[in-house]
């Protein structure tokens, strides 16, 4: 991943160009990158508690499948009014208070003791976290021209990968070697240890990060002005932009039912892997932990191959295609063959490799058509609208698996969605935003 991101900094271009890139490329991604792995970590970290924490509390399947969802029920209603907010006081301020207070929520579902506050603190915990995906696309927009986002896209999502190859092994290690300690169970003090480092980056994006190039007082005067022309010149400069015209595009409805089958698509596995592992036949919560690794190992790979194929030519359509219709073989695989760890965790990562290198392209085609106030506020509609996915995912296959004693139904189901995806990629999306990439593309 380092070796990318000085690949984005010197993309070629001018020298001058390339070197002031590489200068806000390291300025900026590394730390955005540690927020999204703290924020998938906080989010999806149950899926490891779950492994102690269901048979403590007396919780069924469907209830921890709801308690997953009920995050997004948070998500959905604080979404535009958090992104609305943050056009106001700016991205380093409000990106600083939703880590902040994320972090504070995670490190509170160690006091859940039953059903009920279990349901609330997932609520407040999607609440606090609202914002920060559609803020920090947003944030791009100021620093980066097209031609380079959707690297940047790709290796912003590419950190959920990251989050799984980081965090499985640490979720597992905690469980099984905390548990116990001072009279507390593992799961505990997995949601305890994994709180903190959001508050810490929280007070870190204060300090490192500006919300406009021309408050960058570690860029010379002469670097602010070539970077403002380059983004200035970017921009689609339309005053008919404003949120409530947005409203009105069927466009933005379009993008936000194919990023609802992309969110259950990886929901599915985000918060079930550790359980599909498990009822594999693995144990351990440490093996189960270090198994989980290997989809979000290729799914890094894949992401970083995709996303440099895509930006190479320029093309997006047909590799969002191509990624939509990976995932839903990969589900296929895993529900197929359950009991069989290999061909489980294969199928679980060429699901991942699909997904997770999917949302760096389609957060490309949102940026053709949104502009000013509307690229805050329909970045936000189009997040919320398809974090419904969020919703529907978990539950549905803890449901099924409560009934059937099996997940594979969940994972077809999820398979047909991820198929009717992309052929809504493929042939629904409007001719205007189909071109191809290049520094002479813009939209009429």
């Amino acid at each position: 991943m380092l070796d990318t991101l000085a690949d984005v900094g010197s993309k070629a271009g001018a020298p001058d160009e390339a070197r002031i890139f590489n200068k806000v490329t390291w300025r900026i991604v590394p730390l955005i990158l540690a927020c999204f792995v703290a924020a998938y970590l906080d989010r999806v970290n149950i899926s490891f508690a779950k492994l102690q924490m269901q048979s403590q509390l007396g919780l069924s399947e469907a209830a921890y499948g709801l308690g997953a969802s009920v995050f997004f029920i948070g998500y959905l209603l604080f979404e535009i009014p958090s992104n609305a907010i943050m056009v106001r006081t700016g991205a380093r301020r409000w990106i600083a208070r939703i880590m902040i207070s994320w972090g504070l929520a995670s490190a509170a579902m160690m006091f859940v003791r039953d059903e009920t506050w279990f349901y609330i603190l997932r609520f407040l915990l999607g609440a606090l976290e609202a914002g920060f995906v559609p803020g920090v696309l947003y944030f791009y927009t100021q620093w980066f021209p097209a031609e380079r986002r959707g690297r940047m896209n790709s290796l912003f999502f590419g950190a959920i990968a990251l989050c799984g190859i980081i965090g499985g092994p640490i979720s597992g290690g905690i469980l099984k070697y905390f548990d116990g300690v001072s009279g507390m169970p593992g799961w505990q003090w997995l949601f305890l240890l994994e709180g903190l480092p959001s508050i810490a980056l929280g007070l870190m994006v204060l300090f490192v990060l500006d919300d406009r190039v021309e408050d960058a007082k570690w860029l010379t005067p002469a670097e602010k002005s070539l970077l403002s022309a380059i983004i200035a010149r970017d921009r689609k400069v339309d005053s008919t932009h404003s949120f409530l015209v947005a409203l009105r595009w069927p466009v933005i409805y379009l993008f936000s039912l194919i990023y609802f089958g992309l969110c259950m698509g990886i929901y599915g596995f985000l918060f079930w892997m550790p359980q599909l592992v498990k009822s594999a036949g693995n144990s351990d919560p440490l093996i189960i932990g270090l198994i989980t690794m290997i989809p979000y190992l290729a799914a890094m790979v894949g992401t970083v191959l995709i996303s440099r194929n895509s930006d190479r030519t320029g093309e997006r359509r047909w590799h969002l295609t191509g990624c939509a219709l990976a995932a839903a073989f990969g589900y296929l695989i895993s529900a197929t063959w359950p009991t069989s760890t290999v061909l489980l965790v294969l199928g679980l990562s060429i699901s991942a490799t699909g997904v997770i290198a999917s949302f760096g392209i389609f957060w490309m085609f949102p940026a053709r058509i949104l502009t000013g106030a509307a690229a805050a506020a329909g970045l936000a509609l189009i997040n919320s609208l398809g974090q419904f996915g969020g919703i529907v995912a978990p539950y549905m296959v803890g449901k099924v698996k409560d009934l059937l004693g099996s997940a594979s139904m969940g994972l077809y189901a999820i398979a047909v969605v991820c198929i009717f995806t992309s052929a809504l990629i493929a042939w629904g999306m409007p001719h205007k935003i189909r071109f191809r990439d290049a520094r002479t593309a813009r939209v009429e």
